[in-house]
C-alpha cells in the first residue's frame, strides 16, 4: 500500500486557506487569588478530568465548546479545587481559596488526588495537532516509580507494548522500543526535550545517549507512528520529555531529594525555581554514583539543567534553556549462556569504560496573535562526545589479552530551527485548524576507531603511534543535512467527527568521507595482510511522506480514532562505518521504508475508568536486521547486517485503568486504582532475499507483554504493586534457538516476570519514599548486544532496594 501526493493535493491546497474566527460557544475568565492577584497555569478541566485550557501569565482563560453550559473543574496546586458550571459567553472571575493553615496536611492531599497517572494529549496543543492519533502521556509527578533511577519498567507501565532494554540499575540511557523496534537506545523514536531534539543525530545516528532525569521531568509525552509527520519520518514516532516548569505563582521554590539504594546507589536531585515578574527560571542538578550490579560496572553521573524564561508582552514570550550531562561508567562486558547459568553476576572485563558528554542548548519564541493563531521559533543545537574502550574480542569466554585495547570515539556537533504556525479559522461554516512548519537541520559528525592504552584506567586516548597494527581501525566523517517542510489540517465535518491529513516533504543529504582498515594476523599474532576501504560518498534524497488521521466523539466518554501514515528511516553511519568483530555490513545497504496503520477506541467514564483498545500494524520494506552467514574475506560465520526483507507486524494493545474508590464508595482519604496494560503482537516475516528467513519472526517482539498492578492511598501514604511479564523473544532474523556458545550475540531472549513494589508518605515539606525493585529476584536478562557494552548476554539487576527523601520549600 502507497499512499501518493495526489490523493491529498486538495487538502493540502486548504493548508494554504485561512479565515479568522469559528463559530461556538466560547467560554472565558480570569483566575486570582483571595487577594486578587492573577494566578498563572491554573488548569480548567471537564467533567472526565481532560484538560479543556490553563490561565496565562494575566490569570485569564479562554476556550470554546458545541455546550451551552458546562461543567468544570479549576485545579492549581497548592489551592483548594473548585467545581464550578459555566454559562457560554459570560466573562466570570473566579477565586480560588489557598489552603488554610487549619487544613492539616491530610486534607491537602485528599484534595489533590487525581484519578489517573496517564492521560491524552487535546487535538491541538500549543502549535501542535493531534487528532486522531495515538498519544499516551505520562504524569510522572503522579508516578510510584522509582525516580532516583529512571526506572522505564515503572515509569512507562502504562503505555501499552514497549519493549525495554534493562541492563544498567542508574537509568543514564534510555533504552525504549516497541512494535517491532530495535530497543537499543530509543533509536526508533524521535525523542525530544521540551519539542526539541536531544539524540546524536536525527537522521545519521538518532541514538539517545542523554536521558533526562525523571525527577526534573513533569510529563512525558508518547506519539505512535502517525507523528512522522510533523516530527520526522521514525517508525516509532515521537518521545517528548516535557520538563518541571518554573512555579508561576511563587517568586523561589526549593526542592531537594537524596536517595540510597542498593550496590551502594547514591543520588542527588535539587531544584531551584519561580518567578517574579515577567522573569521565571527553573534549574537542578542531578548527580548519581553507585558500584553497580556486577564488578566492574561503577558509575558516576553529573546532570544539569537550567530554563529562563521572559515574558515580552501579554502575547510574546522567550524561553532558553542549556542542559549538561556527563557521565563515566565501567563497562563488566557480556557472557554466553553458559556463563549466565553458572553465575549471572560474573565478569571477565577489568579494562571496559564508557564515557558520554552531552551539551543541549535551546532557544524558542512564542507569539500568539490571537487566541486563534500561535507562531513558535526554536533554535536548538547539541555539542556532544561518546567515548568506549576496552576489550571487545566476539569470544567472550576469552580473559580479556592485557594487551592494547579497542577505542571507539564519536563527536556529534549539530543546530537546527524549526519553526511552527497554526490558525484556526472557518470553512464552509465549520470549524477547522491548519499547522505549517519547517525544519532545517545541519550536522557534522566524526567517529575514530582503533589502538587504545593498554592499560586499565579510563584513559580514551589514541594509541595509534603504539599499536600502528591494531585489528581494526577506522576514521570517518559524516556530515548531514536536512530540510523538512509539513502540514495538517483538522477538518471537522461536525461537532463530533474530524478529519485530519497531513504531508511532510523531506530533503536528506547525508555524507561519509574517510577509511576502515581490518590488519589479519597469523596464529602467533603477526600481521600477514591489510585489507582496507574508503569512502567519499554524498547521498541526497528527497520524498515526501504522507498520512490521514480520523476522530468521531460522540460524547465526552468515547472517541473512536484512526490513523495511516508512511515512514522512512535512513540508514545510520554507525551501521556502516565501526568495524565490528561480531558483524559484517552489506555494501547494498538500503534506507528502510513503510507504513504504520492504528485503530482504536479510548476515553474517560467520569473519571472512574480510563481505557484504550487499539488495533495496529506495522509494514516494513528493506527492514535493516541481522542473519547468520559466511563472512568474507576469512569466510568465518557470523552477522550480516543488510535489507534482510519484507516484514508485517500486527497486534492489539490495550489499557484499562480502573478508578476502584467510586466501586467501593470510600472517601477522599481514599484513593485505590488498579491498571491492566497489554499487548498482543503476531509479526512475520513476508518475503526475504536471504535464504531460511522468509516466514521467521521479526526481531523484538515479543508476542505476550503484560503490565498490571495495583496502587492505594491513604491520607499521606501511597502504595503501589506492578507486575510485569514479556513472552519469548528472538533478535536475529534466523530466530536463532541455540545460541553460540563462543558469543551468544544471537540467540532467544528467554521470557521473564518481574515483581515491583513501592510507598511513600508526606508529612508537611518532607516525603519518604521507599521501594524493592524486581522483589522476586528473577534472574533474567532482556539484551544480547552485538557491541559494547557486551557483546554478548547483558544481565538485568537482580532485587535491590531504594529510600528517598525529600524536602520542599
Amino acid at each position: 500500500m502507497r499512499l501518493r501526493l495526489k490523493d491529498y493535493s486538495c487538502f493540502i491546497i486548504v493548508f494554504l486557506v485561512s479565515v479568522c474566527a469559528f463559530g461556538q460557544q466560547r467560554y472565558k475568565g480570569t483566575v486570582t487569588n483571595e487577594n486578587k492577584k492573577a494566578l498563572q497555569k491554573v488548569q480548567i478541566l471537564d467533567s472526565s478530568g481532560n484538560v479543556l485550557t490553563e490561565t496565562n501569565n494575566k490569570g485569564v482563560f479562554e476556550f470554546t465548546s458545541n455546550k451551552t453550559q458546562i461543567q468544570v473543574i479549576f485545579y492549581l496546586d497548592e489551592y483548594e479545587l473548585l467545581e464550578k458550571k459555566l454559562i457560554a459567553n459570560e466573562n466570570v472571575n473566579i477565586i480560588l481559596a489557598s489552603f488554610s493553615e487549619e487544613l492539616s496536611e491530610v486534607e491537602i492531599t485528599a484534595k489533590k488526588r487525581k484519578a489517573f497517572e496517564l492521560k491524552r494529549l487535546k487535538d491541538v496543543e500549543g502549535t501542535s495537532i493531534y487528532a486522531g492519533k495515538k498519544t499516551e502521556v505520562i504524569l510522572v509527578t503522579e508516578s510510584t516509580a522509582n525516580l532516583a533511577t529512571n526506572n522505564a519498567r515503572q515509569l512507562y507501565n502504562q503505555v501499552a507494548g514497549l519493549n525495554i532494554f534493562e541492563n544498567d540499575d542508574a537509568g543514564l540511557q534510555l533504552n525504549v522500543g516497541g512494535r517491532g523496534l530495535d530497543p537499543n537506545r530509543t533509536s526508533n523514536f524521535n525523542t525530544r526535550q521540551n519539542g526539541y531534539d536531544i539524540s546524536a543525530d536525527v537522521l545519521g545516528y538518532p541514538e539517545s545517549y542523554y536521558s533526562p532525569a525523571a525527577e526534573g521531568v513533569q510529563e512525558i509525552q508518547v506519539i505512535r507512528g502517525a507523528a512522522s509527520l510533523q516530527y520526522g519520518t521514525q517508525f516509532g514516532g515521537l518521545i517528548n520529555f516535557v520538563m518541571k516548569k518554573p512555579n508561576p505563582n511563587k517568586p523561589l521554590e526549593i526542592v531537594s531529594r537524596s536517595t540510597l539504594g542498593s550496590f551502594n546507589l547514591f543520588t542527588n536531585f535539587t531544584s531551584v525555581g519561580g518567578t517574579s515578574d515577567k522573569l521565571s527560571y527553573y534549574a537542578f542538578y542531578n548527580y548519581k554514583q553507585g558500584d553497580g550490579f556486577r564488578p566492574n560496572s561503577g558509575f558516576n553521573s553529573k546532570n544539569i539543567f537550567a530554563h529562563l524564561g521572559y515574558q515580552i508582552s501579554d502575547k510574546s514570550k522567550i524561553e532558553g534553556e542549556v542542559t549538561y550531562l556527563t557521565y563515566l561508567s565501567q563497562q563488566a562486558g557480556g557472557l554466553t549462556d553458559r556463563m549466565f547459568a553458572e553465575d549471572p553476576f560474573q565478569s571477565n572485563r577489568e579494562r571496559n569504560w564508557f564515557n558520554v558528554d552531552w551539551f543541549l542548548y535551546n532557544l524558542k519564541y512564542t507569539h500568539d496573535f490571537s487566541t486563534n493563531t500561535k507562531l513558535t521559533f526554536s533554535f536548538f543545537g547539541l555539542n556532544a562526545s561518546r567515548k568506549a574502550i576496552g576489550f571487545r574480542d566476539r569470544r567472550v569466554d576469552l580473559p580479556d589479552n592485557l594487551e592494547a585495547r579497542e577505542l571507539l570515539s564519536s563527536d556529534f556537533n549539530n543546530f537546527g530551527f524549526e519553526a511552527r504556525f497554526l490558525d484556526r479559522y472557518t470553512l464552509f461554516g465549520k470549524k477547522a485548524t491548519y499547522l505549517l512548519g519547517a525544519k532545517y537541520y545541519k550536522a557534522d559528525n566524526t567517529s575514530i576507531q582503533g589502538p587504545g592504552t593498554d592499560g586499565s584506567d579510563a584513559n580514551f586516548s589514541s594509541a595509534l603511534d603504539q599499536f600502528p597494527n591494531f585489528t581494526f581501525q577506522s576514521n570517518f566523517e559524516n556530515p548531514n543535512e536536512n530540510i523538512a517542510v509539513f502540514g495538517e489540517n483538522i477538518f471537522y465535518v461536525n461537532d463530533q467527527f474530524s478529519i485530519t491529513p497531513g504531508f511532510r516533504f523531506e530533503y536528506i543529504n547525508t555524507g561519509s568521507d574517510g577509511f576502515r582498515r581490518r590488519v589479519n594476523t597469523d596464529a602467533a599474532g603477526n600481521p600477514i595482510g591489510t585489507v582496507e576501504e574508503s569512502d567519499n560518498l554524498t547521498k541526497s534524497r528527497s520524498f515526501v511522506l504522507l498520512g490521514l488521521g480520523l476522530s468521531y466523539k460522540p460524547n465526552d466518554a468515547l472517541e473512536v480514532y484512526g490513523n495511516v501514515s508512511q515512514n522512512y528511516r535512513s540508514i545510520t553511519f554507525s551501521d556502516v562505518n565501526i568495524v565490528n568483530p561480531s558483524n559484517a555490513v552489506d555494501p547494498n545497504l538500503e534506507d528502510e521504508k513503510g507504513f504504520t496503520i492504528d485503530l482504536g477506541v479510548r476515553g474517560n467514564l467520569n473519571r472512574f475508568i480510563s481505557y484504550d483498545l487499539s488495533g495496529f500494524a506495522l509494514f516494513y520494506n528493506n527492514r535493516i536486521g541481522d542473519f547468520t552467514t559466511t563472512i568474507p574475506p576469512l569466510n568465518t560465520v557470523g552477522q550480516l547486517r543488510t535489507n534482510v526483507g519484507e516484514a508485517r507486524i500486527i497486534g492489539v494493545e490495550s489499557l484499562l485503568d480502573v478508578n476502584l474508590k467510586k466501586i467501593f464508595s470510600l472517601s477522599n482519604d481514599y484513593s485505590l486504582n488498579t491498571f491492566v496494560n497489554t499487548s498482543f503482537i503476531n509479526s512475520e516475516y513476508t518475503s526475504s532475499r536471504e535464504n531460511n528467513i522468509e516466514g521467521n519472526k521479526v526481531e523484538f517482539v515479543p508476542d505476550v507483554n503484560l503490565k498490571t498492578g495495583l496502587k492505594f492511598g491513604y491520607k499521606d501514604f501511597t502504595t503501589s504493586v506492578q507486575y510485569s511479564y514479556l513472552s519469548e523473544q528472538f533478535n536475529d532474523a534466523n530466530n536463532s534457538a541455540t545460541p553460540d556458545n563462543s558469543n551468544a550475540v544471537r540467540g532467544p531472549i528467554p521470557a521473564y516476570s518481574i515483581l515491583d513494589l513501592s510507598a511513600s508518605y508526606t508529612y508537611k515539606f518532607l516525603k519518604l519514599e521507599v521501594g524493592v525493585n524486581n522483589a522476586l529476584d528473577e534472574v533474567y536478562f532482556t539484551r544480547r548486544a552485538t557491541g559494547y557494552p557486551g557483546p554478548g548476554i547483558i544481565p538485568s539487576a537482580p532485587r535491590n532496594w531504594y529510600t528517598t527523601l525529600q524536602f520542599k520549600f
